[in-house]
């Protein structure tokens, strides 16, 4: 299994006190990975497990990995930010009393440019065949914000990512090129069902790829 530095998690760490986040979940899964996989933000569930994708939405990524013939164990997943967003809001209680209490939310670029060096990391030491992005933030931090997984879901990009140069203060495009297919984060069918088609389609897709790839 691959696990980056005590170090680097230090570091991250420092880079993003003073930003509303919390706790630190490392990525997950072996050294020479079949796909990484690359995701918002930890949310509550994973705080609490100190696992990438656990709850529902790790139940419908498990249940997208098998579909291709994948499980936890054949993928790295990991993050553009490694401590979890949140925000405050008010919950009604059943007894009709309110309670503040911290919800999930996207990171900000701050954040992201925070924990940039470690995904970058993560990518140089992986080498990864192929990178699969699940939803917006993801994709964003590879390709760029002009990029919109509506409209580039399902697509095979051969493409240089965005990698974060601390001394010019900025991310630039990597020599390298990657295979990204961008699909949709596995929370979105929750709130839109109507993406499920599309985002099973993108995984049939992946599992056409891997079989090329073998």
């Amino acid at each position: 299994m691959y696990k980056i530095s005590d170090e680097l998690v230090a570091s991250g760490l420092a880079r993003i006190a003073g930003f509303p986040v919390e706790g630190f979940v490392r990525g997950s899964g072996p050294l020479r990975p079949a796909v990484m996989l690359v995701g918002e933000a930890p949310g509550e569930n994973e705080l609490e497990t100190g696992i990438p994708f656990t709850g529902r939405a790790g139940k419908e990524l498990v249940q997208s990995l098998a579909s291709v013939g994948l499980s936890r164990e054949d993928v790295y997943i990991t993050s553009a930010v490694r401590s979890r967003p949140y925000k405050w809001g008010k919950k009604k209680k059943r007894n009709g009393e309110t309670e503040e209490r911290r919800y999930n939310r996207a990171p900000t670029k701050g954040e992201i440019i925070a924990h940039a060096p470690i995904l970058d990391t993560e990518i140089r030491d992986i080498k990864p065949p192929l990178i699969v992005t699940l939803g917006n933030v993801g994709l964003q931090r590879l390709i760029g914000p002009q990029a919109k997984v509506t409209e580039m879901h399902g697509v095979l990009l051969e493409t240089p990512i965005l990698m974060w140069e601390e001394e010019a203060g900025k991310f630039v495009e990597s020599t390298e090129i990657y295979h990204i297919l961008p699909t949709f984060h596995p929370a979105s069918v929750f709130y839109n069902p109507s993406v499920r088609a599309l985002k099973e389609e993108d995984w049939r897709k992946l599992g056409e790829i891997l079989k090329f790839q073998k």
